[in-house]
């Protein structure tokens, strides 16, 4: 589920809660490491138990058109197809689902004025409609409509935002991310007509498909604790090589971002220099500032160069830089 660049996000995070707080023992670091990659998961699960209130709207809205007075003959005998798919029920009557929600005490309950917007938001659009005329009927049509619904109405949703923001603080900036997960989990309901909990990591799912792979949970672990017990000596390396600078004007992102991308390349080395160095540039893009992106590749493509020529970096299959 959590790939390697979302577990480089996850350790960024902790790390610079270190950088700002430095009475954080590794074992608190770990576990909050262990806590965030959790997190993502149960926003998965949670954005997934949507389907269910959606569907009771639907249904709601559809029965008090019907009661109402003098209604007309479309709203006497609408179509019920949405009403009527087949995920909301799956969900709704599976017993691991449910007692998931229930363990972590996950409602929207409270959300009625977010789920009847997005409700009338869906029902605007042409893949809506295009999903009520279609004659065929089935949980994999179902599933379609509704990975439309999650590709188009969450991301960029305020109110949706802030819902998350208030349930819990370890989902910040993790709803992009977790979208894409609950499109793996409908895309798994499709193919076999149930749900599962998702395996944490990614290499759980690899392991699982019988093929060969590195564990991620030991990639992340492994980075962060190397990141965490070298973190001053990698400040140093990083405020020694930008001459001219006060280190009070150092980014304490960009610092971080360095500390990991050498602690990376010291420690992997099946993983290239150059894909380290470019994964936490692309960090950089999303959690520093404009000039961090050239900051971050200068700065940590000279310092891994040391370290080659310390001989603190031997790679495997290619050597990456000449000792001089």
């Amino acid at each position: 589920m959590l790939n390697r660049r979302m577990l480089r996000v996850k350790a960024f995070k902790v790390l610079y809660s270190y950088a700002e707080n430095r009475d954080m023992t590794l074992k608190d670091a770990l576990a909050a490491l262990d806590a965030s990659c959790e997190a993502t998961r149960d926003l998965s699960v949670y954005l997934l138990s949507i389907v269910i209130p959606l569907t009771a709207e639907a249904a709601r809205q559809a029965e008090a058109l019907r009661l109402k007075f003098n209604p007309t003959e479309e709203e006497l005998h609408p179509n019920l197809k949405f009403v009527r798919n087949g995920l909301a029920p799956l969900l709704e009557s599976d017993p691991d689902f449910q007692k998931f929600l229930e363990r972590k005490k996950y409602s929207w309950d409270q959300d009625d004025a977010l789920i009847h917007r997005v409700l009338e938001a869906v029902k605007s659009r042409p893949y809506y409609a295009a999903y009520l005329s279609d004659p065929e009927v089935s949980l994999a049509q179902d599933v379609r409509l509704f990975k439309k619904i999650f590709e188009n109405e969450f991301e960029d949703d305020d109110a949706l935002w802030d819902i998350l923001e208030d349930r819990s603080i370890l989902w910040a900036g993790d709803l992009s991310y977790a979208l894409s997960c609950v499109i793996r989990m409908l895309d798994d309901i499709a193919r076999t007509g149930r749900w599962e909990l998702p395996p944490l990591f990614m290499s759980d799912i690899l392991s699982a498909q019988g093929k060969t792979v590195d564990s991620d949970r030991a990639f992340v672990q492994r980075l962060l604790t190397v990141s965490f017990g070298h973190f001053t000596e990698y400040y140093e390396k990083v405020a020694g090589s930008v001459r001219g600078w006060d280190r009070d004007r150092l980014f304490t992102t960009d610092i971080v971002l360095i500390a990991m991308g050498l602690a990376e390349a010291e420690t992997f080395p099946e993983i290239p220099v150059r894909v380290t160095i470019n994964e936490y540039v692309e960090l950089s893009k999303y959690y520093s500032t404009p000039k961090s992106r050239s900051f971050v590749n200068g700065i940590l493509d000279r310092l891994i160069k040391e370290s080659a020529d310390e001989g603190r970096i031997n790679k495997a299959d290619t050597p990456v830089f000449p000792k001089s």
